[in-house]
């Protein structure tokens, strides 16, 4: 990954995308999770959740409502995040 991945008409800045999921992190690791960024591609954040967050049937709900949610706001060229 390079430190800006390309989007259609903007960049990601990857420190700007880490930075605000080390913001996230904590939530996640209180719960007994955690969070693997996987990769950047065309606006789509691609995220693994480990831990108590891998099987927890609350995952999506917290990826959507919550992860995007924050990504989208924090980080522009954001447009979606998916867990892999």
């Amino acid at each position: 990954m390079t430190v800006h991945e390309t989007t259609a008409d903007t960049e990601i800045d990857l420190e700007t995308l880490k930075a605000t999921l080390e913001y996230i992190r904590p939530a996640l690791q209180a719960d007994g999770g955690d969070l693997v960024l996987l990769g950047v591609e065309d606006g789509t954040v691609n995220l693994q959740l480990v831990g108590a967050c891998g099987g927890c049937p609350l995952s999506t709900m917290t990826l959507k409502a919550g992860i995007e949610r924050i990504l989208t706001d924090r980080v522009p060229g954001v447009e979606e995040v998916n867990a892999i």
